[in-house]
């Protein structure tokens, strides 16, 4: 039985035929949808829209998944956009931008490999070639919908098989049944597919806006568990998605990703937690991911349609528009990358300081200068400072989500730091 949740928005007053394929917006935000035949309506609302029913085409995929050229006889401007996220082919090697990294996840895969991600279309090559170890088909949860399917049909047992054997069954990148699943969209219907989202948020999935869930079911922190190596989320609400509480839930459960070996000290190494940070902040009451990355395109018939080539909104002058609303006529090119280069600035300056901590935590682990009592006191604020500083690096807007919490992160990091050394001092 395919695990899945549905969430739905409905409109009313229509006035036109419309097949929403990405909802978005909290209720009352006047948002676009994929439309069609739009004509010469100008701008519309929700209450403009009636949605088309369609049946949705045969599944031509081994698992049974509608994948993206089955859907191209439906939504053919949509599956050419998706297409698209090809573009984004550059790697930025972080490991050689910031060497400190090589010495702060000394003992773990992201000390070897680590580069920034690409587009949609590069997720199975992506993670078959990294050098980071991947023993088990968990390593696969995000990277296609083949996997998401698997674990729908067959259980969490799928999380536990070997990468190979589970790797060689995959057909097809991120894709439509990721965010759609075999739905046709009728309805506005956007469906979780990832079961651990609705395992971990129960009813409260209810309270995330659709467009952002739908990005979230992967733009997230998340944790393999001990008992069969099962993706979870270390929360149950928007509230616990905050650093600090997903923390406590960690230390809760007395889970790390790694021991490392120099320092001794049990280490959490954060994903990418797009969605909690965005959800902290104060655009989440605004706006949802897919009004910042997804922006609308008319095709030469007519056919309006929100684009699946994800961009950032500083490379479209049509979601920049969006901050518009707030913002008036600020330069927000200028306002989002000063953000981003004080982040960058704040990550660097606490980065080589947690490096720089590091090594002198295991000089006093290998010299014996503390007691054990001590260095455990070392070791937790190690452990926290290496969190907090982790939870802003590896969120991938480099602050434009949440400039505040990314900040708060960093101060939160040297502050650990600076207690930690004093200790060491003393």
């Amino acid at each position: 039985m395919e695990t899945k949740h549905i969430l739905r928005f409905i409109g009313t007053g229509a006035v036109v035929i419309a097949a929403v394929v990405l909802l978005g917006g909290f209720g009352g935000n006047k948002l676009m949808y994929h439309l069609q035949n739009r004509g010469d309506l100008g701008p519309l609302s929700r209450e403009d829209i009636e949605y088309l029913n369609v049946d949705a085409p045969a599944a031509t995929s081994r698992d049974g998944t509608i994948n993206a050229q089955d859907w191209s006889t439906v939504y053919p401007e949509i599956a050419v956009s998706m297409g698209d996220n090809s573009k984004n082919s550059y790697v930025t090697d972080y490991l050689e931008q910031d060497p400190y990294l090589v010495n702060i996840y000394e003992g773990y895969g992201f000390a070897k490999d680590y580069g920034s991600a690409r587009g949609h279309e590069y997720t199975l090559a992506d993670v078959h070639k990294t050098q980071r170890p991947h023993p088990k088909a968990n390593c696969l949860t995000c990277k296609t919908p083949n996997f998401a399917k698997l674990v729908n049909d067959e259980g969490v047992g799928v999380y536990s098989r070997p990468f190979e054997e589970v790797e060689a069954l995959m057909e097809e990148n991120i894709s439509c049944y990721t965010c759609h699943g075999n739905e046709a969209g009728n309805a506005g219907k956007l469906v979780v597919t990832h079961s651990y989202v609705n395992k971990a948020l129960g009813d409260n999935v209810n309270t995330i806006d659709p467009a952002t869930l739908s990005c979230g079911q992967c733009h997230i922190e998340y944790y393999f568990t001990r008992e069969d190596s099962e993706t979870m989320m270390p929360y149950h609400s928007v509230q616990e998605m905050a650093p600090e509480a997903i923390l406590a839930y960690y230390d809760a459960i007395d889970f790390y990703d790694w021991e490392q070996e120099a320092t001794g000290t049990k280490m959490l190494k954060a994903q990418h937690p797009e969605m909690e940070t965005f959800l902290q902040g104060k655009h989440a009451a605004l706006l949802n991911c897919a009004d910042c990355h997804m922006p609308m395109e008319m095709s030469d018939e007519g056919t309006v349609y929100h684009s699946h080539t994800l961009v950032s909104p500083l490379d479209s002058p049509a979601l920049l528009e969006t901050c518009a609303t707030c913002h008036g006529d600020t330069d927000m090119t200028k306002l989002v990358r000063g953000i981003q280069e004080r982040v960058t600035k704040r990550e660097t300056e606490v980065g080589n300081k947690l490096s720089d901590f590091k090594d002198a935590l295991a000089d006093a682990v290998a010299t014996g200068a503390k007691s054990e009592a001590e260095l455990d006191d070392l070791r937790k604020l190690h452990r926290e400072a290496q969190w907090y500083f982790d939870f802003c690096y590896v969120e991938n807007s480099e602050g434009a989500h949440n400039s505040e919490l990314s900040m708060r992160c960093l101060d939160t990091s040297e502050e650990k730091i600076n207690e930690a050394m004093a200790l060491l001092t003393t």
